[in-house]
C-alpha cells in the first residue's frame, strides 16, 4: 500500500505553469500559422494534390510560436515527419492495419526520431494516419516531405523578419 501511496503522490502538485503570456507573440504566431496553412492549402488546390495533413497544424504551433525550441528546427520538422511516416508505411506493409500495427507504428516512429535526433511531437501522429488510411508509399513524398519542406521554408522566411528572432537555431 505504501508504494501505491507514493506513486499517487506524484500526481499532486501546487506548481503552476511557468509559461508567460505575451499578446504580441500570440499575434505573430497566429499570423505565421495562418500563412503556412493558407499556402499549403492554396498549393494543394492549384496543383490538385494534397499537401496538408492534420499534424502540420501542430507543426505550425512549434514553428511559429516556439521557433527557438529544439523540436521546432528544420531537421526535426522535416526529418520527424519523414521518419515516422516511413515507419508507419513499413509497419502497415508488414503487419497490416490492425491495432497492433498502429501501436507498433507509433512506437517505432518515436524510437526512430529519438535515435536520429529528429524528435518532432506532431509527427507522432503520422503512423496513425498512414496505417488507418492505408496510404501508399507516395504519401511519404506528397504530402509529407513536400508539405514539411513548405512549412520550414515559410518559417525560415517569416521568423527571420523579426529582429529578435533567428531561425533556425541549428541545421544538423
Amino acid at each position: 500500500m505504501t508504494i501505491l501511496k507514493q506513486y499517487l503522490r506524484k500526481f499532486y502538485t501546487t506548481t503552476r505553469s511557468p509559461l508567460p503570456i505575451y499578446l504580441e507573440q500570440a499575434w505573430w504566431a497566429f499570423v505565421g500559422g495562418t500563412i503556412a496553412v493558407l499556402v499549403l492549402e492554396s498549393l494543394s488546390r492549384s496543383m490538385d494534390i494534397t499537401l496538408l495533413i492534420a499534424p502540420f497544424g501542430a507543426s505550425c504551433v512549434l514553428a511559429f510560436a516556439l521557433p527557438e525550441a529544439p523540436l521546432s528546427q528544420p531537421r526535426n520538422i522535416i526529418g520527424g515527419h519523414f521518419i515516422t511516416t516511413l515507419c508507419g508505411l513499413i509497419i502497415a506493409h508488414l503487419f497490416g492495419h490492425g491495432m497492433w500495427a498502429l501501436a507498433l507504428g507509433v512506437g517505432l516512429g518515436i524510437a526512430a526520431m529519438l535515435l536520429t535526433k529528429t524528435t518532432h511531437p506532431p509527427a507522432g501522429a503520422n503512423p496513425i494516419i498512414v496505417i488507418t488510411s492505408a496510404s501508399s508509399w507516395s504519401f511519404l513524398f506528397q504530402p509529407v516531405l513536400i508539405g514539411s519542406i513548405v512549412i520550414v521554408c515559410i518559417a525560415l522566411l517569416y521568423n527571420n523578419l523579426f529582429k529578435n528572432k533567428k531561425y533556425p537555431s541549428f541545421w544538423l
